[in-house]
């Protein structure tokens, strides 16, 4: 018998070595590296979705391809049907990421007992609870119907012998870091355990036309463990997001090639499940002060729905040498950047005070449209002066004090309207080619003087 040649892999980057480390020339973490076994290739072809060894694929001309529309099966959670693109689409592979304890179990059920009860046959593949644990989560949820299987296994194998015997239309699999395939010898969550049996399950999602979700535990850096390989491969990427000790959960689609990207879903956490948040903007805004210097609200588009959140600054008098720059929801190195500018082409010395700039309610913020929403909140608390309850600040704000258009203008001021905000400030580049609503003051600004002079201006 032949020697079974071994090499070292690294199971936070994949780095591959013939001999053993202490510090991963890849990463630079240390103690990382796992022995493995070299598999011997596999004899005559392995294509990723051939249903067996005779079929062969070939180049074919693509005007002969024959396009059908994606049929999509919609749960009774409109919001997520949302960030899915309008459903879920068969055959696709869907991962969910999130914190420990933030609801992604909770979740899946929930849609898993959704999609019994409109008759479609499910399979739950929970690798860290038992089934008596299942059932108890499923009882809290009101779950009751035939038609959804639990079933507690880490084996792919048996997994896939219960797969074909079941024959679901929809599978859960929480999580894929507990899956062990069998002919890979590392220990289960490892980079190549993950990348097999992420592999395994796509081939069973597009040969059978199931559609798969996966559980993905996340590192403390906030993403999805495993190799970065693993969210390349799915169709989908959903990131769960919310504090623990508040009730609201907030899901966030990263990819999707079946719909847009970075759209956004608020739940509720209650006793009896997630219950779907309609109006988040009403949700942001409930308990804004009404009065009280450095807020200000912006219309921001997350995906394609607009949303309305406030944005507080605090200014205080420095206590040391450099200044403190904080950020919760929105960069950091945004706020040091609208600092510079305002110090700059509007003279205020900011050298020596502290700032600090929050996101109400913990949405994050990442689009240039909120600029000037966070630089009139910074001069308002710099000069202990309010803005209007009624005022809406949308604008992206270059470094030379220029505001600059932003995208879906039209969509922000209507449900900035729809909200009873009655005063807009907006880039004058975007007042042309639409029509404001009836009842709502539209002002355009070219830069950041012009800007802050209507803000402050008495009323």
């Amino acid at each position: 018998m032949a020697k079974q040649k071994t090499k070292f892999m690294c199971r936070d980057c994949g780095y591959e070595s013939p001999k053993w480390m202490g510090r991963c020339p890849g990463c630079g973490e240390w103690n990382t590296m796992d022995e493995a076994i070299v598999a011997k290739p596999v004899k005559g072809t392995r294509g990723t979705f051939q249903t067996g060894e005779e079929v062969v694929s070939k180049a074919i001309p693509i005007t002969s391809v024959e396009t059908k529309e994606e049929p999509r099966v919609e749960t009774d959670l409109g919001e997520l049907n949302r960030v899915l693109g309008g459903g879920i689409v068969p055959g696709s592979l869907v991962l969910i990421g999130g914190d420990p304890g933030i609801g992604k179990s909770t979740l899946l059920l929930q849609v898993s007992a959704m999609l019994a009860e409109a008759n479609e046959r499910v399979l739950y593949v929970s690798g860290e609870e038992s089934i008596r644990q299942t059932k108890m989560r499923a009882e809290r949820l009101g779950v009751k119907s035939d038609e959804l299987y639990i079933y507690a296994e880490t084996d792919l194998s048996r997994i896939h012998g219960t797969i074909d015997q079941v024959k679901p239309n929809f599978i859960v699999i929480d999580s894929i870091q507990t899956i062990h395939h069998p002919e890979v010898t590392s220990a289960p969550g490892s980079v190549t355990q993950v990348r097999e049996s992420t592999a395994e399950l796509m081939r069973i999602a597009k040969t059978e036309g199931i559609a798969i979700f996966l559980v993905g535990h996340v590192t403390k850096e906030g993403q999805i463990a495993g190799p970065r390989i693993l969210e390349h491969m799915v169709d989908a990427v959903l990131y769960f997001e919310g504090d623990k000790h508040h009730s609201y959960r907030i899901l966030r689609s990263v990819k999707n090639r079946f719909g847009s990207t970075n759209e956004l879903a608020i739940f509720e956490m209650a006793h009896s499940g997630l219950k779907e948040v309609l109006n988040p903007s009403e949700l942001f805004l409930r308990e804004r002060a009404k009065s009280g210097a450095g807020s200000t609200v912006v219309a921001s588009m997350e995906g394609t729905r607009p949303i309305l959140v406030e944005i507080q600054a605090l200014v205080t008098q420095s206590s040391f040498n450099y200044p403190k720059r904080m950020a919760t929801g929105i960069d950091q190195n945004r706020v040091s950047l609208l600092l510079a500018v305002l110090e700059k082409r509007m003279g205020m010395l900011l050298q020596a005070q502290d700032a600090y700039i929050k996101v109400a309610g913990g949405v994050k913020l990442d689009e240039p449209a909120i600029d000037l929403a966070i630089l009139i909140s910074i001069v308002s608390s710099y000069n202990d002066q309010t803005v209007g309850l009624s005022d809406c600040f949308i604008g992206e704000v270059g470094l030379t004090g220029e505001v600059r258009r932003v995208s879906r203008i039209e969509q922000r001021v209507n449900e900035a309207a729809k909200l009873g905000f009655t005063r807009l400030i907006v880039p004058a580049a975007n007042l042309d080619g639409w029509e404001a609503p009836a009842g709502v003051e539209i002002h355009g600004v070219d830069n950041v003087q012009q800007a802050v002079r209507l803000a402050f201006q008495p009323r």
